[in-house]
């Protein structure tokens, strides 16, 4: 397909794990250009996109969402079609300890890059305008914790516990107002737990795969009955794709993976498959050690995604026993790739335990 033809796509985050998922994805389909701005912090690997880094159809700036100038030369130079916002900080841990870093990005960081998608939109002719986009990518985190039973759906009061949860909802209001104040034509999604392949180590998954890989002790906060709802990357990435494409201009979709586990039993079935791929005498099992829980820690997640399935169609594609023996087995083939990560050494620190 002739470049002209093609959309152009400015992915904030792209060299993140979801973000990064969603720029393959993109670029594989080989009709969109991506314009892919990153601020390449610890969890931003230029590894995880080795596939598209040397191609005329993805471009790449190192930056801040929140950096203005920058922003708007982008948009001046690129002309993008659609926007799409990964940009965030995302580990609750981090959050207590440093909160400031996740109002700079989250909420600051996404005005920024809104005022500049807007002067942009307001600059730009109209058929341009009736087909220009921003998606912002949310958290299910955002609602709040759940009791027994129920889910969250996109009539949910948001009621975030978290210094990350609340940034998150901050920018989705933010998004939100654009819309109704300005008319900007945008999208957002809230998602549950995502997990699978090029996600950084300091996140539940593939923190247990690595620690079970190498003997060491697999953490469980609390008693390990966390419930979330996880979804995998590449089933996210495809219901964004569909939204950006089909998704109601000024609506809200929730994204869940119709997988509602409880931490404890998680980690157990990872313990089950590595010990099924790589059988030893000792089932890893033995190495679960439960540790002091996280301040506030949100009892249970889950999402109805009733709407986009109505809507447009979407569903996820495998069970989650499917996707984990997926993504363990990634993990075990791509030592390479952890090699590569930003303080390597420091994604498996504790944190989140800092006293008031």
């Amino acid at each position: 397909m002739e470049a002209r033809t093609m959309k152009t796509v400015l992915v904030t985050g792209g060299a993140g794990f979801i973000g990064g998922e969603f720029v393959r994805q993109l670029y594989a389909d080989g009709q969109f250009r991506i314009v892919n701005l990153d601020k390449l912090t610890y969890a931003g690997n230029l590894a995880s996109l080795a596939e598209v880094t040397d191609n005329s159809r993805h471009l790449f700036y190192e930056g801040d969402i929140g950096d203005a100038r920058l922003v708007r030369s982008i948009f001046a130079l690129h002309r993008p079609d659609w926007v799409v916002n990964f940009a965030a900080e995302s580990h609750v841990d981090r959050s207590i300890d440093s909160p400031g870093e996740f109002i700079e990005t989250n909420v600051l960081g996404t005005f920024r890059l809104l005022e500049e998608a807007r002067h942009y939109w307001c600059s730009s002719a109209k058929d341009k305008q009736e087909a220009f986009r921003f998606l912002h990518v949310s958290t299910d985190e955002v609602y709040g914790s759940l009791g027994p039973t129920g889910k969250f759906t996109e009539e949910t009061q948001y009621a975030p516990n978290s210094p990350y949860s609340a940034s998150k909802a901050s920018s989705d209001h933010l998004v939100r107002a654009y819309h109704h104040t300005y008319g900007m034509p945008v999208l957002t999604t809230n998602c549950s737990n995502n997990y699978g392949p090029y996600q950084y180590p300091e996140k539940l998954i593939p923190l247990m795969i690595l620690n079970c890989m190498a003997g060491k002790p697999l953490p469980v906060y609390g008693d390990g009955q966390q419930i979330r709802d996880w979804l995998y990357v590449a089933d996210h990435c495809n219901a964004i794709r569909m939204v950006l494409e089909r998704g109601r201009v000024g609506e809200v979709y929730n994204i869940g993976g119709d997988c509602e586990r409880a931490n404890i039993d998680i980690v157990k079935a990872i313990c089950k498959t590595i010990d099924a791929m790589y059988p030893q005498s000792q089932p890893r099992e033995s190495l679960i050690k439960y540790v002091q829980d996280r301040p506030g820690h949100d009892r249970r997640y889950a999402i109805d995604f009733s709407k986009i399935n109505r809507e447009l169609g979407w569903r996820p594609s495998c069970t989650f026993e499917q996707h984990i023996e997926t993504t363990v087995a990634w993990y075990m083939n791509n030592g390479a790739w952890l090699k590569t990560l930003h303080k390597e050494q420091e994604a498996t620190q504790r944190r989140g335990l800092k006293a008031a």
